[in-house]
């Protein structure tokens, strides 16, 4: 009976005991966290953001308008947080205290919103204010980014403005701290500022610097310089300080100052012909004077032309015809033509006007005769005629008594009009005798002197000189008449340098 009573009893038990333990799991008790990602600053929603909590229960991602549930959130509290590539990292907390669903908003900043400017701008040179810059300068500058990542995508801008006409240049992107300004005006002020931007911050400027350009130099030396297919004109003076009169991008030669007028002439290609244009001596207000009638003739290299005294007026060939044309462009005359139809390729005005040396050739270039004729047409003197070989220059002195003119003794002649042997001859009007300056000046054996001119005071001549090899570099050089010696010396001027005039 007793076994009986004990068996009894701890069925009763057992069954309380399972009782109990299934109202205890009854009462655990869970709720859902609903809510939204979006953007800050737009609320524009935020599509596959990661949403998890600490502690952890669940692992969603957002759908494409932004929203999220996590759901069967044992009661308690938790930090919710949400993740997206490309921006920060945020939690919120959240205290679960019924089974009420609780609304959660997320506003996701992008990984640029901890992102630092780059510094200001420091402009170092030129110095703030100076003064006599040339006419090419390097700006320099100093910067830097916070942000080591943002050091390769740091660009910057360039502001330039000018005081002679207030026009604004800029030039961007620019990976350097430094940029060269090319082409500057004489005279002019200019100023400058930078712009420094690492494409994500705004962009950050610098203060505005000033500078100024020195006066328009007094040169008196001009040749040409070879850029690729083209040439330019380089204007220089005697201490070697130069500018490019005319830009390196247009085919430029050929370059003859008139004092007088203050503008320096030279040929230039337009659409395939030859042109005469007019500069001041800075290169600035450019000016075409032939239109209808381009300078043309066997070889546009060759070509000359030459100013009047006074610089109103120039002539120039056009194949066997030579032209007077006024600086402006109007009066085009036609004053001469040769009789054989051989082509006038070089020409040049003595300074009282009453002759004009011309030098005509063939096709080829070659059959060259040299002779003056008065403004009338009429020949006056032959100077050259019947040699072989090419022949060129033509200079008249200041007093016109005497001109300057090369041949080439070798007598050479080729398709490719190569020279030999070209030396420098002074004729004189008045004995009719012509003095070879290259042999009394020793010029270098195989090599040519070509294109002479006389120095302002007819003291000197200068020339190029080069290899007759065709290829090596040319140099300007001048000689000095001096009869105390049985040698006229020879001076290098300018490297890299030919049809020099000095005026």
């Amino acid at each position: 009976m007793k076994t009986l009573y004990i068996t009894a009893l701890l069925f009763l038990l057992s069954i309380f005991s399972i009782s109990c333990s299934e109202d205890l799991v009854g009462k655990v008790t869970t709720a859902t966290i609903t809510g939204k990602v979006v953007k800050k600053g737009t609320n524009t929603p935020l599509a596959n953001v990661k949403i998890y909590t600490a502690p952890t229960t669940e692992t969603v991602f957002s759908a494409t308008d932004g929203t999220f549930k996590l759901e069967n959130i044992p009661l308690g509290d938790y930090s919710v947080k949400a993740e997206l590539t490309g921006y920060l990292a945020t939690f919120l907390g959240v205290n679960l205290k019924t089974e009420n669903t609780v609304s959660i908003v997320f506003e996701l900043s992008d990984d640029n919103s901890l992102n630092s400017p780059p510094s200001i701008p420091q402009l170092l040179t030129p110095a703030d204010n100076s003064e006599n810059q040339p006419t090419s300068v390097t700006l320099t500058w100093s910067c830097a980014d916070p942000d080591p990542a943002d050091s390769l995508k740091l660009n910057f801008r360039v502001i330039v403005k000018n005081s002679l006409n207030s026009t604004i240049f800029e030039k961007a992107n620019i990976k350097t701290k430094y940029y060269v300004l090319e082409n500057l005006k004489f005279g002019v002020s200019y100023f400058w500022q930078v712009a420094a931007n690492d494409t994500v911050n705004p962009e950050v400027f610098s203060a505005v610097q000033q500078f100024k350009v020195t006066a328009i130099p007094n040169n008196r030396f001009h040749y040409v310089r070879k850029s690729g297919s083209n040439s330019y004109i380089m204007s220089s003076n005697e201490a070697g300080q130069d500018f490019p009169l005319t830009s390196i991008g247009v085919n430029s030669w050929r370059p003859r100052l008139q004092n007088d007028a203050g503008l320096v002439a030279y040929l230039q290609t337009v659409s395939g012909s030859t042109h005469i244009f007019t500069s001041k001596r800075d290169g600035s207000d450019v000016k075409q004077v032939t239109f209808s009638q381009p300078v043309s003739g066997s070889n546009p290299s060759e070509l000359d032309f030459s100013w009047n005294s006074t610089g109103s007026e120039i002539i120039y060939p056009v194949f066997n015809k030579l032209y007077r044309i006024n600086k402006d462009g109007t009066g085009l005359t036609l004053i001469y033509t040769t009789t054989d139809g051989s082509f006038i390729t070089k020409c040049d005005w003595s300074s009282d006007g009453s002759k004009i040396a011309l030098k005509t050739n063939d096709i080829n270039g070659y059959n060259a005769r040299i002779f003056i004729i008065d403004p009338l047409g009429n020949v006056l003197k032959t100077i050259l005629e019947n040699q072989s070989g090419a022949a060129g220059g033509l200079n008249f002195s200041i007093t016109g008594d005497k001109l300057l003119f090369t041949r080439d003794v070798s007598g050479y002649e080729n398709e490719n009009h190569r020279q030999l042997d070209s030396r420098i001859f002074l004729y004189d009007l008045t004995t009719n005798i012509a003095t070879d300056l290259s042999q009394i000046s020793k010029k270098p054996i195989g090599t040519n002197d070509l294109d002479p001119r006389f120095s302002p005071n007819n003291a000197e001549v200068i020339f190029m000189n080069t290899s007759n090899d065709g290829i090596s570099q040319k140099n300007i050089v001048k000689l000095t008449f001096d009869n105390t010696n049985t040698e006229y010396p020879r001076i290098q001027l300018f490297s890299d340098g030919e049809m020099p005039d000095w005026k």
